[in-house]
């Protein structure tokens, strides 16, 4: 309940800042971030690790559980401007066999000497994922084959159009490693044809930490080119506990940006999570 309150209270507070244009305090404004990421972190469930891609697997989340992707904090730099990105995250809820519905966004903070300084949310997204043939992912032979289909959301003080995409993802899992491949295209919030292209290569999934590398192409129709490189690891702390770190480099029109990344990825059922709360009042 404590967290509960603390999520709406953080998004009326930035909420009300940004409609009567006052400014909102840096140092409190960090510390709820700070507040809201600790609440999402120690949030109780099971864990299963899939950051710190741009592209996705061809999985789901289980029927009455929800997944939590979170990245507490990053950081990324094009050229001499630096942005705090806390926090970014996706939250999916499994309804049916093989279907998840997600939302999707991440904050972000340009820090000086940048013109803009103000917070933004972008790239929020609704998103409907199914798998359409059981493979590999779902211990079964052969490969998983999904697709999604998603509504592009409207940012705040940023991204004020909305518009939607599609993705189809193949997955296979071998002795030395997993494989993901994305192919997928969109109608962007300012309306121009978007194509992307992603490939992600992950080490034997038994290894307690495994390397991880991604490749991704998108080409947004007369206006950006873009090419990125992301490698990293996945540290399985225990089977209900994944870190993940990654460093990405990308060109977008062939100017450079860095972006660091870390964060963890967790699951509870929200069924078991009713009966233990049903059991605990009953007990009293």
């Amino acid at each position: 309940m404590p967290c509960r309150r603390l999520l709406y209270g953080t998004i009326l507070y930035h909420g009300l800042a940004s409609t009567t244009g006052s400014a909102v305090n840096p140092t409190n404004r960090f510390a709820l971030l700070l507040q809201l990421s600790a609440c999402l972190i120690i949030w109780p469930g099971n864990s299963f690790a899939y950051r710190p891609f741009d592209s996705t697997d061809a999985a789901v989340a289980g029927v009455g559980e929800l997944e939590i992707a979170l990245g507490p904090v990053g950081f990324r730099r094009p050229d001499a401007e630096r942005t705090v990105i806390a926090p970014r995250f996706s939250i999916s809820y499994g309804f049916a066999k093989n279907w998840e519905l997600s939302l999707g966004g991440q904050g972000e903070h340009p820090l000086s000497p940048a013109e803009d300084t103000r917070s933004r949310l972008i790239n929020n997204s609704l998103a409907l994922k199914g798998v359409l043939q059981e493979g590999a992912l779902q211990n079964k032979m052969g490969p998983s084959v999904a697709t999604e289909i998603g509504i592009l959301l409207p940012g705040i003080n940023e991204e004020h159009g909305v518009g939607a995409s599609w993705l189809g993802i193949v997955s296979q899992r071998w002795s030395w490693g997993t494989f993901h491949f994305n192919v997928g295209s969109a109608l962007t919030r300012e309306h121009r044809a978007d194509l992307l292209v992603g490939t992600v290569i992950e080490g034997p999934y038994d290894w307690k930490v495994r390397p991880v590398a991604e490749f991704v192409y998108e080409r947004e129709f007369s206006t950006e080119e873009k090419f990125s490189v992301l490698g990293g690891a996945i540290w399985r702390v225990r089977d209900n506990l994944s870190f993940d770190i990654g460093l990405r480099q990308a060109w977008i029109n062939r100017r450079p940006e860095m972006e660091l990344r870390a964060g963890l990825t967790f699951a509870f059922s929200m069924q078991q999570e009713a009966m233990r709360r049903s059991s605990q009042l009953l007990g009293r």
